[in-house]
């Protein structure tokens, strides 16, 4: 039998920021396998941006290796990039162009020709009920609009996998149910998606694997059902509190 290809193999990564005495990461493993809705949860400081941003090669690390779709991160990096999507906390966008033309300006980054990116910026105008808006500059927006700019952006070119970083932060319940059926739908083609954020209610009717992390490593992980029959525990906010504690974690 041919054996299955992981979206996302982790090995024995290790990592520690210039400077710091101590490593974030040491000779950490976690596979995300592919058709997933994989969440990454953990207090202030665990480690989730840090480790997100070594999986996008963003941040390279010190030791062990990162695959997406069996392919190293280190090394091949333009091949990697188009097979993922980043949707950050923080907005990755022009704010002077539309999202036309950030929307064409991104998919002429991933290389689309240009009836691709056509069609891409059309269909992804309309998912995102951003038509009537198209032409009008991104900075003249509302939190939440640009937010859908950003998540069009991330998926202009299609990618197999989507990390998200706190996609519907700051938004109203409306946008943050049209996003999260939106992903819905794409994983149910096939899509993987690796998603962190603190809306825990939000994160429990989109994730069906779930990893929590605390000062570094990863203290569990396991289907959701699973971890909340194991645990004891209700739903999402019990098991992280259950996992993390319930002392404040937002000291500097």
């Amino acid at each position: 039998m041919e054996s299955v290809v992981s979206a996302v193999h982790i090995s024995n990564l290790t990592f520690r920021y210039p400077g710091n005495d101590a490593a974030s990461f040491t000779d950490m493993n976690l596979q995300v396998n592919k058709g997933d809705r994989f969440g990454l949860f953990g207090p202030n400081g665990a480690g989730k941006t840090t480790l997100m941003n070594i999986m996008t090669g963003l941040i390279k690390a010190d030791g062990g290796t990162v695959a997406l779709n069996g392919v190293k991160v280190d090394g091949h990096k333009f091949r990697v990039n188009h097979m993922f999507g980043f949707v950050p906390q923080d907005f990755s966008l022009y704010q002077e162009l539309s999202p036309k033309e950030n929307l064409e300006f991104f998919g002429a980054w991933y290389g689309l020709d240009r009836q691709t990116i056509k069609q891409r910026t059309d269909e992804l105008l309309t998912v995102m009920d951003l038509q009537d808006v198209r032409n009008k500059q991104v900075q003249l927006f509302s939190g939440g609009m640009k937010r859908r700019v950003n998540l069009a952006i991330g998926v202009i070119h299609n990618p197999s996998i989507i990390f998200l970083d706190e996609p519907t932060v700051g938004v109203d319940v409306q946008t943050r149910h049209a996003i999260v059926n939106y992903l819905l739908e794409l994983n149910s083609k096939g899509t993987t998606l690796i998603y962190t954020s603190h809306q825990l209610s939000e994160a429990q009717d989109l994730c069906n694997q779930v990893a929590m992390m605390d000062q570094g490593k990863i203290v569990a992980h396991d289907s959701l059902d699973n971890l909340l029959h194991a645990h004891e525990q209700e739903d999402l906010e019990a098991l992280f509190l259950n996992l993390t504690g319930k002392k404040f974690r937002d000291d500097v």
